[in-house]
């Protein structure tokens, strides 16, 4: 059961302020370890009760949070029904319904509530978002593809709420449970695909490189054509950034060139919509004069015309099982392995075909 929706915003989470108050007036922990006169790393040692912590230091850091309101939660009793947040960077992308979906099947089968929020990744204050969290006594958080930096990483482990991310912006706390998709094979698969057609030349329109995803699909695309036997050409290769018109632009860029390719890989389903129009405006068709392959499977892309082949990577079992996860931390218990990457399929459709096939 979603309890609301809410927009925060203030700015992501990778925000949250490093030292000071926060907006509720608690001070935060990087002031906590300046006032101590110890790292963020040592409070946190104090947080968890490891025992690689003097007596003396480990009293002056728990007088320390204590005095400031920084009280470790229980753990959620099975007993009641608990509350997840789940965090986005945005909502306007199919995936992120999908993610929803798998969150919501796990989440409503367990008597759990949830509260979407988006941080939409804007400069600003999301020190509102942590207050609302404490306000509405959270007891786990799913971060999706948003970013994290240490600050809101040691203020969820000093209230004690269990973090789990789903698909990493980037490299992710050594210690932190993530849930991700086989990106990198994902990516070698779809290319893969297009030279066993017979293409030579198979452009990509890659996602933005600040995203672990992005450089995985990328380098999965580069693997491929080695293994064909296809030589590497970086002209072939554009920048996109996920919607449609990033993939308009890059096809337009492609066709540009003095040989343009007679395949495109684009990183993502959205971006993988756009070279269709853009061939139509050079009287030019999908999959006659260019087979086109994207990535994720969005239902919108099954009916799309035509219909696109693509890598299906599992984003509601991703929510599903980053649930089950969050769900296990609440009770003490660790998962069976930080790092869980879920398997990707190749799903042929009609937008792909060998070279000069006619309609």
């Amino acid at each position: 059961m979603v309890r609301r929706t809410e927009g925060v915003t203030g700015g992501s989470p990778g925000q949250v302020a490093a030292q000071g108050a926060d907006a509720g007036g608690r001070v935060t922990i990087t002031e906590i370890a300046r006032r101590a006169g110890v790292s963020v790393p040592t409070v946190s040692r104090v947080v968890d009760g490891r025992s690689d912590v003097s007596p003396r230091t480990r009293a002056r850091v728990e007088d320390l949070l204590r005095r400031q309101g920084h009280h470790k939660r229980p753990t959620t009793s099975p007993s009641r029904a608990a509350l997840l947040d789940l965090v986005f960077n945005d909502l306007d992308s199919p995936w992120a319904v999908e993610i929803i979906r798998g969150v919501e099947e796990v989440a409503h089968d367990a008597g759990v509530g949830t509260v979407v929020s988006a941080v939409h990744g804007r400069s600003g204050d999301a020190r509102e978002w942590m207050r609302t969290l404490r306000a509405r006594a959270s007891d786990g958080v799913i971060l999706v593809t948003s970013a994290l930096e240490p600050p809101l990483h040691e203020e969820l482990r000093v209230l004690g709420v269990p973090l789990v991310v789903v698909d990493p912006a980037g490299s992710p706390a050594l210690d932190l449970p993530t849930i991700g998709a086989a990106n990198w094979s994902g990516g070698m698969a779809a290319t893969d695909h297009l030279p066993a057609l017979g293409h030579r030349r198979i452009g990509l329109i890659a996602g933005p490189p600040r995203l672990l995803c992005s450089r995985a699909r990328l380098d999965g695309h580069r693997a491929a054509p080695e293994r064909a036997g296809v030589p590497l050409d970086a002209s072939l290769v554009v920048p996109g950034d996920f919607p449609p018109e990033s993939g308009f632009a890059g096809c337009a860029a492609l066709l540009d060139l003095p040989e343009p390719p007679t395949a495109l890989f684009a990183a993502g389903d959205r971006m993988a919509l756009g070279p269709a129009e853009a061939l139509r405006g050079r009287g030019l068709r999908v999959p006659q004069d260019m087979s086109v392959a994207g990535f994720d499977d969005l239902p919108e892309v099954r009916s799309s015309a035509p219909p696109l082949t693509t890598v299906r990577r599992p984003l509601a079992d991703m929510g599903r099982l980053a649930v089950h996860t969050v769900l296990r931390l609440t009770r003490g218990e660790q998962p069976d392995s930080p790092r869980v990457e879920l398997g990707t399929e190749l799903i042929v459709r009609a937008s792909t075909a060998a070279p000069g096939t006619a309609a």
